[in-house]
């Protein structure tokens, strides 16, 4: 026998979103099932009962499952079942993340996971967004404590026009790939990827969808009011204001904005290790004070950042509110590489590799969005520790380093040339060097220049800021930063990076530790990094490199693409690939050749990618009597030779067309392997015979 449940629906976008509450997953803290078309995602949330101990953090996970049998495949591989998270479902489970965690308590410390299964994909119904609003609706409705609900909603655009949750066509078709979270009165969350978006545009797709998570949220609070459950009380870890006001008399708070106060990243934590030993060493006898001493500092320092900028309007490194940190910029400074590039912006410091390689090296993406089977370009960043002066054995990239990378892989993306007109796979890679504040944007500068230094032939100039908040008691009481180090980030309220041409916005990532932005706000930090851009661009980056270089570097591979009749194809490739594997050894290139009978050679050798293409041509364009042709004698008998004018051509030279004098013999005149120029004088279709003259090519 069933359940019962309840199920509540509304009209989203001209499709029904359905959600089933109490059906399944009741041990779950929360639970929602979710159906959206015929996209079904089950998104539940689950809490401890008790605080973590010994941590200063509130422990969230989030997972975005994504499983094959959703879209009726198997997945490949030997193990035929899924393994780590892709690309896709850490970029999904960071952008649910990243509104969620500020609106729960700032002092809970509980280990909480929000998980969604995707079961079922409809192309028309994207899951991302799905497991979004599931996420939010799972934790309203639970007694895990939360300050919602929100709601999230994409926007994609075609021919200017804006789509609300658009299908996957739309989505990677479409001009603007936009996520927009709010909670009942503000936004809490941008992300976006944009081909060159006008800042209005941007702002007004923004608040369509603000509008649209309004009526979302009315529908959460209906099932919460009916369903909800009370939230659970939870042991607080804030600091007691005792320990504040014991720590303020042993440092002042005079004292502390010196030892903040610096541009010198080092300096300051030296300043700060010495005031904590101070502390430690006054409090040596109250162990309940002792072990929270690292959280109260924090605070502490972060209350007097905040005050120092917003009320004195003074900044940490003593820099105006608009004003960049010193920037430089140069190209070329690694040997050998196909491009590289270095940006560096105050103690941000980002060196970019690109390497070139043929189409056939492009990353497959085994997924579930039909739309996405593989990536040409691919940006990678890398974040090590000595970047910030610590010590730690690197583990590969987490999802820190992974939506870094996705972040400046789409800034560039709306500039990068087609397959046609620049028919290599791109990789760049970003290392980090160095690391005070918004090393993703310093990566989209460092990409940038480092694909014009390899010839890579990108439309525009991209580059890339970052701005920060320090907010009052009042939606009014705020100021914006632009150029955020990692201080101003750490004690700040807002992380708003947008990178972008000069005519419009390529990419858009906003995180918040408060609970929503004005739209003042927004507009504020959009103009602010427009202005910022431009400055970045022609101070800095221009002055390295202006634009892409007319050739690729010496070290790169060299790429020539013809187009054949695709009916053609089966004939390059020959039986079992017999004709095309022939061409690449006596060549020494590679050959790509796609379904539309585009073909790419690519080596480092000029003359085996031009005998190459030589050889393609002779396979695929009819001989034509009277010609001449280049070919290989492969056989010598009694009444001439035959050559090899391509693979699966060969035609015969007889006796008499070897010389204009008598010939005894025909290894008088050519033997076995010698290259020879010959004319055709007559072709016979029917019994596939070709006839070659050496005598009459010599007289032409």
């Amino acid at each position: 026998m069933s359940k019962e449940f309840k199920r509540y629906s509304m009209e989203i976008a001209g499709r029904t979103l359905s959600v089933d509450i109490g059906r399944v997953a009741a041990q779950a803290n929360g639970a929602a099932f979710m159906h959206y078309g015929d996209t079904t995602v089950l998104s539940t949330i689950t809490a401890s009962e008790k605080p973590r101990e010994g941590i200063d953090f509130f422990p969230l996970s989030v997972e975005y499952e994504e499983k094959l049998y959703a879209v009726g495949k198997i997945p490949g591989g030997f193990n035929k079942r899924e393994g780590k998270a892709s690309e896709n479902a850490v970029l999904t489970s960071r952008v649910i993340d990243r509104p969620m965690r500020p609106l729960f308590p700032k002092d809970y410390r509980n280990d909480v996971t929000l998980n969604n299964l995707v079961t079922s994909v409809d192309p028309e119904c994207r899951p991302e967004i799905v497991a979004m609003l599931g996420s939010a609706i799972a934790t309203a409705i639970s007694d895990v404590p939360f300050c919602g609900p929100c709601a999230m909603t994409q926007v994609g655009m075609i021919d200017g026009e804006f789509i609300i949750n658009p299908s996957q066509k739309q989505w990677a078709e479409g001009d603007l790939k936009l996520t927009v979270a709010s909670t009942s009165t503000k936004v809490i969350m941008i992300e976006a990827g944009a081909n060159e978006i006008p800042e209005a545009k941007m702002i007004e797709a923004i608040y369509k969808a603000h509008d649209v998570n309004l009526s979302i949220i009315e529908f959460i609070n209906k099932m919460v009011a009916e369903v909800g459950k009370p939230k659970h009380e939870y042991v607080s870890c804030a600091i007691p204001d005792e320990l504040f006001a014991a720590m303020k008399e042993i440092v002042s708070p005079a004292e502390m904005e010196v030892a903040v106060f610096t541009d010198e990243k080092q300096v300051r934590e030296e300043n700060i290790r010495q005031i904590r030993e101070k502390f430690e060493e006054a409090f040596a006898e109250n162990e309940e004070w002792l072990a929270l001493i690292p959280e109260a500092l924090y605070q502490y320092q972060k209350k007097t950042v905040r005050k120092m900028i917003l009320k004195d309007h003074k900044r940490p490194d003593g820099r105006a509110i608009n004003q960049i940190r010193p920037l430089a910029a140069e190209t070329d400074i690694i040997p050998r590489v196909h491009g590289s590039a270095m940006f560096t912006r105050g103690q941000t410091q980002i060196c970019n590799i690109t390497t070139l390689a043929p189409l056939s090296e492009i990353q497959k993406v085994d997924g579930l969005d039909e739309n996405v089977v593989s990536k040409r370009y691919m940006h990678h960043y890398n974040f090590p520790s000595y970047s910030v002066g610590e010590t730690k054995v690197s583990r590969g990239p987490g999802r820190r380093e992974i939506g870094h990378g996705a972040l400046a892989e789409r800034a560039l993306i709306p500039v990068l040339p087609s397959p046609e007109e620049f028919p290599y796979a791109i990789r760049t890679v970003s290392e980090t060097f160095e690391s005070n504040g918004s090393t993703s944007m310093a990566s989209t500068c460092a990409s940038c220049m480092s694909l014009m230094a390899a010839g890579v032939p990108i439309k525009k100039m991209v580059a890339g800021i970052s701005c920060g908040l320090v907010t009052g008691d009042t939606d009014d009481d705020y100021i914006v930063l632009t150029d955020i180090q990692g201080l101003e980030d750490f004690f700040g309220d807002m992380d708003f990076k947008v990178t972008g041409t000069k005519d419009g916005i390529t990419a858009i990532q906003m995180d918040i530790k408060i609970h929503g932005l004005t739209r003042a706000i927004v507009e504020e930090a959009i103009a602010r990094t427009r202005e910022a851009r431009f400055f970045i661009m022609d101070t800095c980056m221009a002055p390295a490199i202006s634009a892409p270089r007319p050739q690729v570097n010496e070290y790169a591979p060299k790429i020539i693409q013809i187009k054949i009749d695709p009916e053609k194809i089966g004939e390059v490739i020959g039986q079992r690939g017999k004709t095309i594997n022939t061409i690449i050894e006596e060549t020494g290139v590679k050959i790509d050749i796609d379904d539309e009978g585009r073909v790419s050679i690519c080596g480092v050798d000029q003359a085996g990618m031009d005998k190459a293409v030589h050889m393609i041509n002779m396979i695929v364009e009819p001989l034509e009597v009277g010609m001449n042709y280049t070919g290989k004698v492969v056989k010598v008998i009694d009444c001439g030779a035959i050559v090899s004018l391509a693979p699966n051509k060969d035609g015969l030279i007889h006796i008499s067309k070897l010389s204009d004098r008598r010939v005894e013999k025909v290894e008088d005149v050519v033997n076995v392997g010698d290259e020879v120029t010959v004319k055709v004088i007559k072709i016979d279709e029917r019994a596939g015979r070709i006839s070659l003259s050496l005598k009459d090519a010599a007289t032409v």
